[in-house]
């Protein structure tokens, strides 16, 4: 069991930098555990780097020994987070929905940044991305709606989305200093058209700054989810295939979408 008093002493020395704190978004369990290695798993949940790069993970899962399953481990949609993990947070929005966002940034990078609806099987966005930051998480000083915003869920998703696990809605921030974060919603379309919410109410107004205090973000971060079937994804050690090519150079990742 993680000792919450140990967490609490790392928080001040870890550099972390960003991730969703609303609506509820994937977070690592026992499958991701399981598949992905302990390494990776205790990196996520003892040291508080939920919050740090893709790179991070890559470079940890790489360590000679490790018990870590590329073929199933695919750092690169979700951080490798599982559905299997996250049943109890899989939340239901209906088409043309506005769906309110809280990013906590607690270290900042300046670069590019977006929200799309990823196809998980093929790790590609569906349709154009909900929203596009050019100047994210600024070095000068984050904006405002970096951290608090809204995206509308399209209205016309082919008839795609109707499963859980089927699609997420992807936090994806890219920095030239090569440092890659990633966040994602599990959702279904509601078939209903009352969009709600199994966690969040997506009408729930956020505030524009997000503070995790110390003690709250070690209890979160403690939780164990569910554990479930492995769900398959793409290698982790493989760039996206998809991103949002930003209008300056990057050398990290990027995710362009597909039509």
């Amino acid at each position: 069991m993680i000792n919450l008093l140990t967490l609490a002493s790392l928080v001040p020395l870890v550099a972390a930098h960003g991730f969703i704190f609303s609506p509820a978004p994937r977070r690592p369990g026992e499958t991701y555990k399981a598949t992905c290695g302990d390494a990776a798993y205790t990196q996520q949940m003892q040291t508080l780097d939920i919050y740090g790069p893709v790179q991070g993970l890559l470079n940890v899962a790489g360590t000679p020994g490790t018990d870590f399953d590329a073929e199933k481990c695919g750092f690169w949609l979700c951080k490798g987070f599982f559905l299997d993990d996250n049943t109890e947070n899989v939340h239901s929005f209906a088409l043309g929905e506005t769906i309110e966002f809280a990013v906590n940034i607690t270290a900042t990078h300046t670069g590019w940044a977006n929200v799309s609806v990823v196809k998980t099987s093929s790790n590609s966005v569906i349709g154009q991305p909900l929203i596009e930051f050019q100047n994210y998480a600024s070095d000068n000083g984050v904006d405002a709606n970096n951290t608090a915003f809204s995206v509308t869920l399209p209205n016309d998703l082919n008839g795609e989305c109707a499963t859980a696990g089927e699609c997420v809605i992807q936090w994806f921030w890219d920095t030239p200093i090569a440092q890659t974060f990633e966040s994602c919603l599990d959702f279904i379309v509601s078939g209903d058209g009352s969009g709600s919410d199994n966690s969040m109410s997506a009408s729930t107004p956020v505030a524009t700054t997000i503070a995790i205090p110390t003690s709250a973000a070690s209890t979160v971060l403690a939780e164990q989810a569910t554990t479930g079937s492995i769900q398959t994804t793409t290698a982790s050690d493989a760039a996206p295939t998809t991103s949002v090519t930003p209008s300056r150079p990057c050398s990290g990742r990027r995710r362009k979408h597909r039509n």
